[in-house]
């Protein structure tokens, strides 16, 4: 009987011999890849369900129908032309654009706020199209986990302790996911900057509007005092000054055809990005101050002074100041019966968790209590569970530390567990979102005055950078800029 490595192996040896070396549809060259064409668009449509279901889609129809128009007429002129194009705006505040294997393309609605031109929002598709053009991602995967891939163990869990902790934090993700959105080394991504104003040329856009675009995010991470985004357009080896300076040289060795812009001015197509939320997402809950604020769920919950917090599309989080404690609400369930809040985590873990777990109320509601332990690398955890059935759904409350910190954060965790309520009428009426709007400037107004007079909430610096302007520059009468308001939020 063969062992399973000598299994692995001689999988692994099998797929070579089907897969092996191909020509690269951008370079030109021969290339030793370990995922085929279809494994690779399989990759890429599960990976594309998990970014629609974590980070989310913008459902602007139409804001997503140009996106979709402007990566199609650039996709038409991509040197790979076996796979289907799709693109999307992904619902997240940073500035980030990436791929999935397979021709699936995002930008951020974070990134949208910070184009100024057709130009640069082609050059950012054209960019990320390249990407897939030349198999980047896959060669990323080949080289990374191999095996993995092309046994078919595209998933895996990454957790902070056992199994039972993967799925209280919600730690379950594909393993290929993780691989195809690292960040590209520095050679691919200087070839996709090049395949992206390759396109844009192609396509009548003009291909300077990369470098230009570029220096835009890298002012605007320079005036957050974040350098290191983990998913960045900038998160690359090459240098913000280097990219700028390549993509400058290679505008000019282009040639531009004549063809027609989607959108006629620039006037129009600032419009276009009217009323894009800029910065947290209320429909994904608020924090005010400690309380976090859930509108379209109506609940309120409150975390610990001095607690980090965070939240996401899927859960809240909160971290004590020193590391050692972590609390989160998700929702686990639906129905009213909180116990299916235990059955649901006991199914997912596979451990036992209904039997040692009692039903309790809080707040008048129905719910139930249980604390156990788990295993982590740096020692055991005590976990302590709270569900409580609201609305239809069961929200769990999970609150995590060394076993031998459990009575400082039993406590903690009661006051946490006991804030869970409805809203007030007067706390939902008081959550706002900022939305970008497009202001006309005055004669001769300044930055400044015209940031003042919208009520804006971007600093007048902030508001130059998403411009492309200085806080010095003088606005011309009609002159529109981007501004970004506080607006009460409506479901």
């Amino acid at each position: 009987m063969r062992t399973t490595t000598q299994v692995i192996i001689s999988v692994a040896v099998a797929a070579v011999v089907s897969a092996g070396c191909a020509i690269n549809p951008v370079s030109g060259r021969p290339e030793f890849v370990l995922v085929s064409a279809a494994k690779e668009k399989e990759i890429g449509a599960e990976a594309a369900k998990d970014i629609e279901q974590t980070m989310g889609l913008v459902d602007d129809a139409a804001l997503v129908a140009y996106v979709e128009s402007v990566g199609q007429r650039l996709a038409a002129q991509s040197p790979r032309r076996d796979v289907v194009y799709h693109f999307f705006v992904a619902d997240a505040p940073e500035p980030n654009a990436f791929a999935l294997p397979g021709g699936y393309v995002y930008v951020t609605r974070g990134l949208l706020a910070l184009v100024n031109t057709e130009d640069e929002l082609a050059c950012v598709i054209g960019h990320e199209i390249g990407h897939v053009a030349a198999r980047h991602s896959v060669q990323q995967v080949s080289r990374s986990a191999p095996f993995a891939i092309i046994t078919g163990i595209t998933a895996g869990v990454t957790s902070l302790a056992s199994p039972l902790l993967g799925q209280v934090v919600g730690g379950v993700g594909g393993l290929a996911s993780g691989l195809i959105l690292s960040p590209f080394n520095r050679d691919q991504e200087r070839e996709a900057d090049r395949i992206g104003q390759q396109l844009s040329a192609k396509t009548g856009w003009d291909p300077i509007a990369m470098s230009t675009f570029l220096q835009t995010l890298s002012r605007e991470e320079n005036l957050r005092g974040e350098t290191s985004r983990r998913f960045s357009f900038l998160a690359s080896h090459p240098s913000t000054p280097e990219r700028v300076s390549n993509t400058q040289a290679y505008a000019r060795e282009l040639t531009r055809v004549a063809e027609a812009p989607i959108t006629p001015t620039h006037d129009a197509f600032l419009r276009r990005l009217d009323g894009i939320v800029v910065g947290p997402l209320a429909a994904d809950g608020v924090f005010d101050g400690r309380a976090f604020l859930h509108p379209d769920l109506d609940f309120t919950v409150r975390f610990p002074e001095n607690w980090k917090t965070q939240n996401s599309r899927s859960q809240v989080a909160a971290a004590a100041p020193d590391g050692n404690a972590l609390i989160i609400l998700n929702g686990i369930a639906k129905g009213d019966d909180p116990l299916d809040g235990a059955r649901a985590l006991e199914k997912a873990a596979q451990a036992p968790v209904v039997d040692k777990t009692s039903r309790t109320t809080i707040g008048g509601l129905k719910a139930a209590r249980t604390r156990l332990t788990a295993r982590s690398d740096s020692g055991p955890l005590s976990v302590e569970f709270a569900w409580i059935a609201y609305r239809g759904h069961i929200y769990q409350l999970a609150g995590m530390t060394p076993i031998g910190n459990a009575g400082q954060l039993t406590p903690v965790f009661d006051a946490v567990a006991e804030s869970f309520r409805a809203l007030r009428p007067a706390e939902r009426a008081g959550i706002r979102e900022d939305r970008l709007r497009i202001i006309e400037a005055r004669s001769g107004e300044s930055l400044g005055n015209l940031v003042s007079r919208a009520k804006g909430t971007w600093s007048p610096e902030m508001t130059a950078v998403a411009n492309a302007l200085t806080v010095q520059d003088q606005l011309d009468k009609g002159q529109p800029v981007k501004v970004a308001v506080s607006e009460p939020y409506a479901k």
